[in-house]
């Protein structure tokens, strides 16, 4: 069959590596794509945030069987409607059920009212209430813009002072745009954070292996938020216990509160979790797979990734047994000089004979007169299995080595924290 994947970052990429191995695959379009899905699919130029321009597109070429839609804005635009109302086969949930992560506000009431465990919270749309209260309220505490922010709208603020600054910075500065008109106000929690995903398809929910993210800029976990500087897959400390709890306690209560509210979820559910002191509690949802996580969670992938998503459009998720490699994968992000703030592009990239097994999953590139040059703030995945972390996090390092452009950063401690952290 012939596949559209929809979506031109690293998690797109590490889809159609994915969908390549699948022996149902036989040709792959991409939308917009970058340079190195373009290696393996045939890239269309098309806005896929204009939802009409692409059921149009997919309507004219007759040849596309199955499309994927793997971002989150086409998501909260309906896309996966449009097409369905075409008559087309397509995986991703639809618009009333991606507003899982297009509202803060709305997932952290689907979790009050079906008593799912999360921090505490008020949400507010007017400045003046929120500022109030933040000038009271229990610090740190963390501010998170209502809409999608690319990742990046939410702030941890440890200072009543920084509190204040991200209510205006938010609300009346417009730092994150139109998803700052309502704010999520967020107790805050300590503890290890997770991201579980699972595949499901309204009726029954089959989790991934879980991996870890690191968000911040810089080493140790400083600087400011990103769409995330690496990854590494699984979590030290997330053994059969935690995954009995998340499952009772989170997995299954959400998709039966999304069928309850007439909201039925079928794609990839993403669970953003913090381990405290009184259990396991939700961070954030997302409507699809995360990025970076993707990268390291495919490669883990034995199914294949197709059957999978047919058996989710088909709703007999159930048939399907999900078997995933031992080990661990490591994924470092190369980043632009300056991301997650201002950055230049078009910077040309040099790459070296990679060891055998090391993939590279790219984010922010594309061809310019036969080069390959930085087309984002997020350039490249470099990704890396071992038979542990440590091994698996030496790999990906001594391959980062090989790799060059100008004014290129990475954190050094991909993979480190959480080591020491017992498994339960």
């Amino acid at each position: 069959m012939n596949v559209l994947v929809i979506g031109n970052g690293g998690r797109e990429h590490a889809i159609v590596q994915a969908l390549r191995k699948s022996p149902k695959v036989d040709k792959i379009y991409a939308m917009k794509g970058n340079a190195g899905i373009g290696e393996l699919a045939e890239l269309v130029n098309l806005d896929y945030c204009d939802i009409k321009a692409v059921g149009d597109w997919v309507d004219a070429h007759t040849e596309i069987d199955y499309t994927v839609v793997a971002p989150d804005d086409p998501l909260a635009l309906g896309l996966v409607d449009e097409l369905e109302s075409r008559g087309h086969r397509v995986f991703g949930p639809r618009k009333n059920a991606a507003i899982i992560e297009a509202s803060k506000a709305f997932s952290k009431e689907l979790m009050k009212k079906y008593g799912i465990p999360t921090a505490k919270y008020e949400t507010f749309s007017d400045y003046e209430s929120a500022k109030a209260y933040v000038d009271t309220c229990d610090i740190p505490v963390v501010l998170k813009a209502d809409g999608l922010a690319l990742g990046k709208g939410v702030l941890i603020c440890k200072t009543r002072e920084e509190a204040q600054d991200g209510i205006r910075e938010m609300m009346l500065d417009k730092k994150f745009g139109s998803a700052g008109n309502k704010v999520v106000v967020e107790e805050f929690l300590e503890g290890p954070e997770v991201s579980a995903l699972a595949f499901t398809d309204g009726k029954t929910m089959k989790p991934m292996i879980t991996s870890c993210d690191h968000k911040r800029v810089f080493d140790g976990d400083e600087g400011l938020n990103t769409g995330g500087m690496g990854t590494f897959s699984p979590a030290p400390f997330y053994g059969e216990k935690t995954q009995k709890e998340v499952m009772e306690k989170i997995m299954l209560p959400t998709m039966y509160a999304m069928n309850a509210e007439g909201r039925t979820f079928k794609g990839v559910l993403y669970f953003g979790l913090m381990k405290t002191k009184d259990g396991m509690k939700v961070i954030e949802y997302n409507s699809r797979f995360g990025d970076p996580e993707t990268q390291v969670l495919l490669p883990m992938l034995k199914t294949d990734l197709m059957d999978i998503f047919e058996a989710i459009t088909d709703e007999r998720l159930d048939e399907v047994e999900i078997e995933w490699e031992e080990g661990a994968c490591v994924c470092v992000v190369l980043a632009s000089g300056g991301y997650p703030t201002a950055y230049e592009k078009g910077k040309e990239i040099t790459i070296g004979d990679l060891d055998e097994g090391v993939v590279l999953c790219h984010a922010g590139t594309k061809m310019k007169d036969g080069k390959l040059v930085t087309d984002g703030g997020r350039v490249l995945g470099v990704c890396a299995k071992g038979e542990t972390i440590e091994l698996a996090r030496q790999k990906a390092y001594k391959n980062v080595e090989k790799i060059s452009f100008d004014k290129m950063h990475y954190r050094k401690d991909i993979g480190i924290k959480y080591r020491d952290i017992s498994r339960e």
